[in-house]
């Protein structure tokens, strides 16, 4: 979901574009951008992954005047490129929503914060969870990261958006249709699980390798 109009107290926009700029910078402190230059082969799939999901965001469903649903792909992002290059990825997708007119640009940190830093938080709390506590099963990993995780994240990206709107919405209507959106979630949270864990599958089949939060000796290799 996107955020299209501002709906939201300044100082909470203030805020939120704080805290995602923080992040964002965090992630850039891990120096994700060495990996890319190091290897041509993950630059290419990185650069075509964010391409991919910038054009996938453009199907989407105008809920109200000032929100948007769509498929976020935050979560698979986060399994395949891990949290910093996903962050990275997100964000310059919603910069390329503002320059496109589809967003204001006060909304940037607010949607950043909403799709990517909250979404990729949750499915990196799950993979290491998966990765430190649960046995090396590949359907552990597919089920648990790729379904049920990537579930989760859109529940948490949703309960967000619906939160900052309840603490500073600007118009009685809107925080309404926020509570009302909150009740599509269950519908939005199958889909989002669907298609990463479709896509994941795919992948751990014909390329592993390209998984980075995926070691295949541990789950394929050793079995």
């Amino acid at each position: 979901m996107t955020i299209a109009e501002p709906v939201l107290a300044p100082w909470l926009l203030w805020l939120c574009g704080a805290i995602a700029l923080a992040v964002v910078g965090l992630a850039l402190g891990r120096r994700p951008w060495v990996a890319l230059i190091e290897d041509s082969a993950l630059q290419h799939r990185w650069l075509a992954a964010t391409v991919m999901v910038m054009l996938l965001w453009q199907l989407r469903a105008q809920a109200v005047d000032w929100l948007t649903l769509h498929l976020m792909f935050t979560a698979l992002l986060t399994l395949i490129f891990k949290a910093p290059l996903a962050l990275l990825s997100i964000t310059a997708i919603n910069v390329a929503m503002v320059l496109l007119g589809r967003i204001d640009w006060p909304l940037l940190g607010v949607n950043v914060l909403i799709t990517g830093v909250v979404p990729a938080l949750v499915m990196g709390i799950v993979w290491r969870l998966v990765d430190r506590r649960l046995p090396d099963n590949l359907m552990v990993f597919l089920f648990v990261c790729a379904f049920f995780g990537s579930a989760l994240a859109t529940l948490a990206a949703g309960l967000t958006a619906v939160g900052l709107m309840a603490v500073g919405a600007s118009d009685a209507e809107a925080l309404r249709q926020a509570l009302e959106y909150a009740r599509f979630l269950p519908l939005l949270m199958p889909s989002e699980a669907f298609i990463t864990g479709m896509l994941m599958s795919i992948l751990l089949v014909y390329h592993p390798g390209w998984v980075a939060t995926f070691n295949d000796h541990r789950y394929i290799d050793t079995k």
